[in-house]
């Protein structure tokens, strides 16, 4: 398939990000904490330097919004980016963290490209394109039941905080199996068939900005916990092959039978 200019910059952006995680990793490197605790190193921060470089080279007059440097410029066409999407593990020297490249523009996410180097995947889609991963194309399963479903969970805290916790166990009762890929492993596996939904319900934007168009361009559905369309504020998510959508969402909304 041919590539817009705009996949073209994010797919040379994820590449140059790709160098700079090499030479890091693996090696004694200092960790800082952000206010909110997350862990931060300088890898982390040359990574995004490199991505925005390349990004900025190409279309000087997009905006940016970075894990690291935050959000300058337009916000019509504005890139959104992990630059390490995983840090936790790239500092214990483990492969499960990523690169994660969006654009949003006309009000909706128009391409995505999650690179995961150390593990060995890339994915990529936008609009109209479909989705690929490492150059073949993908798509979602059509598992059409709960009790057919390999489930993928991450990041529960605030799910098991919530009144919400019981139905998320009815719905686990019901699969035929549950896993914790995490990260961007599970929306790989989604979008390549491989299992059939994804729930997280501690997410920031920037974790699963790309992830959103590699999923739907694979023909599956990316929502909120609620079955709303992600947006900037979005911190939940259930993704699947769209066939299991409402039933696993009515499950999760299910009130739950009082105790006699």
């Amino acid at each position: 398939m041919s590539h817009s200019k705009e996949l073209q910059a994010a797919l040379l952006a994820a590449e140059s990000a790709a160098a700079v995680i090499r030479r890091f990793y693996g090696q004694p490197i200092d960790v800082q904490h952000k206010a909110d605790h997350s862990p931060v190193t300088e890898a982390d921060v040359a990574t995004e330097q490199a991505i925005r470089g390349v990004l900025a080279e190409h279309f000087p007059t997009y905006g940016f919004y970075g894990e690291e440097t935050g959000q300058q410029g337009s916000t019509d066409c504005l890139w959104l980016v992990d630059p390490i999407d995983g840090t936790k593990a790239f500092i214990r020297g483990y492969p499960m963290f990523s690169t994660q490249i969006a654009l949003w523009r006309d009000g909706r996410f128009q391409l995505g490209v999650s690179c995961a180097p150390l593990y060995g995947e890339l994915a990529y889609a936008e609009r109209g394109g479909g989705a690929w991963l490492n150059g073949r194309a993908i798509r979602v399963s059509a598992v059409s039941t709960p009790e057919g479903a390999a489930l993928s969970s991450g990041n529960l805290k605030s799910l098991a905080a919530s009144s919400q916790w019981r139905q998320y166990g009815e719905l686990v009762a019901r699969v035929n199996r549950i896993r914790g890929y995490g990260d961007f492993l599970h929306y790989h596996l989604l979008a390549a068939g491989k299992i059939d939904a994804v729930i997280e319900s501690d997410v920031n934007i920037l974790d699963i900005a790309a992830l959103v168009t590699v999923v739907e361009e694979a023909g599956g559905q990316f929502t909120t916990l609620n079955g709303s369309p992600i947006d900037f504020l979005s911190t939940s998510v259930l993704a699947s092959n769209a066939v299991l959508h409402r039933e696993i969402i009515a499950q999760l909304h299910t009130a739950p039978v009082p105790a006699e």
